[in-house]
C-alpha cells in the first residue's frame, strides 16, 4: 500500500479566482492553465494498516497547522473511497522554490492524489483522481491531467474535474520564469475574492476568455492564446488588490520584467508576454526559436531565470524512485 507519483507545476493562463465551496475547493468559474516542466515535485506515500498518526513532510519538514489541514481532506477523500482508515505517512520534495508564484500547491496535491488513489488500490482516471486533488487545491486538478488543461466549474465530482486541452502550441512553448522571491498568501486571496468590487466584473468577462483561450489552443495560435493569459494576469491582479485586504503581490522587479517583455514585443518584434499568478514571480511566454533573447533580457534586469516546457500528466513512478 505505498506509491510514488511526481507532478508538475501549472501556470495558469485564464485563472479561476474565488471559491463558492472552501470545504470542497468549487470555483466559481472555469479555468486553464499549462503544466510546466522539468519543475515538479515527488510524492510518496504509505497507507499503515497497523494505525498509529498520519504524518506529513514536505522537503523533510514536518507539515502542521493549515497546511497539514489541506492534505487531510485529500487524505480523508481517498480512504473514504477506498473504504477503510489506515494511517497514512506522507513525503514530498519540490525541485523549484516554493511560495513565490510557481504552483508548488498544484503539483503537491496533484502528485499526492495520484500516489494516494494509486496506494489505495483505486482504479480511476486522471479526470477522477483530478477531484481528489482539487481537494487540496483547486490548480492541482490541472497538474494531474497536464499540459494545456481546463478545470470545469461544478456543484459535484461529476462535473467539476480537469480535462487535458490537446493543441500544438505544446511543443514550440518555451517559458522564462523569472524569481522574483515574496512570500505570498493565495489561499486568503481566494477566500476574499468575492468582496471585492471587480469579483462581479471579472465573473461577467472570464467566460469570454475561456471559449477565446479554448479556440486559440485549439487554432495553435501563440500570439492571440499568450496575449489573452497576459491580459488575465491584469485582471486577476485587479481583483486580488479591491478585496478587502488588498493584497499586492508585484514587486519592482515583477514591473521590470514586464517592462522588458514589452520592449522586447514592440521594439525587436519578438513575440513574447508576460503572465503571473498570485505572487510576485512572472512566467515570460515565448518560442523555442526565441527563448535564448528572452532570456538574455529577462536575465539583465537582475533576476533569475529557468527555462522551462510543456509539462505531462501526473504519473506514478517507479518504487526505486520513492522517498522512503
Amino acid at each position: 500500500m505505498k506509491a510514488t507519483a511526481k507532478a508538475h507545476p501549472i501556470q495558469g493562463l485564464i485563472k479561476y479566482h474565488g471559491m463558492r465551496d472552501e470545504e470542497r475547493r468549487l470555483p466559481y468559474h472555469d479555468s486553464i492553465s499549462v503544466c510546466t516542466a522539468p519543475s515538479h515535485t515527488k510524492t510518496t506515500v504509505e497507507f499503515l494498516p497497523g494505525g498509529g498518526e498520519d504524518v506529513y513532510r514536505i522537503g523533510g519538514d514536518r507539515v502542521e497547522g493549515r497546511g497539514a489541514e489541506r492534505i487531510d481532506a485529500v487524505v480523508e477523500h481517498v480512504r473514504e473511497l477506498a473504504g477503510f482508515d489506515h494511517a497514512v505517512r506522507l513525503e514530498s520534495e519540490n525541485s523549484f522554490p516554493s511560495n513565490i508564484g510557481f504552483g508548488s500547491s498544484s503539483s503537491g496535491f496533484a502528485a499526492a492524489a495520484m500516489a494516494l488513489a494509486e496506494a489505495a488500490g483505486l482504479d480511476q482516471t486522471r479526470p477522477e483522481v483530478s477531484t481528489i486533488a482539487r481537494r487540496g487545491s483547486s490548480s492541482a486538478a490541472r497538474a494531474v491531467t497536464g499540459a494545456f488543461s481546463q478545470l470545469y466549474s461544478g456543484m459535484n465530482d461529476e462535473d467539476c474535474r480537469s480535462e487535458r486541452i490537446e493543441t500544438d502550441l505544446e511543443d514550440d512553448l518555451r517559458i522564462v520564469a523569472a524569481h522574483v522571491p515574496a512570500y505570498k498568501e493565495t489561499e486568503e486571496a481566494h477566500r476574499e475574492a468575492a468582496e471585492s468590487h471587480m469579483f462581479q466584473a471579472r465573473m461577467a468577462h472570464v467566460h469570454h476568455q475561456i471559449d477565446a483561450m479554448r479556440d486559440a489552443l485549439y487554432e495553435a495560435d501563440f500570439d492571440r492564446a499568450f496575449e489573452l493569459a497576459e491580459h488575465d494576469s491584469l485582471s486577476l491582479t485587479a481583483t486580488t488588490m479591491t478585496g478587502p485586504a488588498g493584497w499586492v503581490y508585484w514587486q519592482p522587479d515583477t514591473i521590470a520584467v514586464f517592462n522588458a517583455v514589452r520592449e522586447l514585443r514592440e521594439e525587436r518584434d519578438i513575440p513574447v508576454y508576460f503572465s503571473t499568478d498570485t505572487g510576485a514571480s512572472v512566467y515570460v511566454n515565448t518560442t523555442a526559436a526565441h527563448v535564448d533573447a528572452v532570456q538574455a533580457a529577462v536575465g539583465d534586469v537582475g533576476v533569475d531565470t529557468d527555462v522551462w516546457e510543456v509539462g505531462g500528466p501526473a504519473a506514478i513512478l517507479p518504487e526505486s524512485d520513492a522517498l522512503f
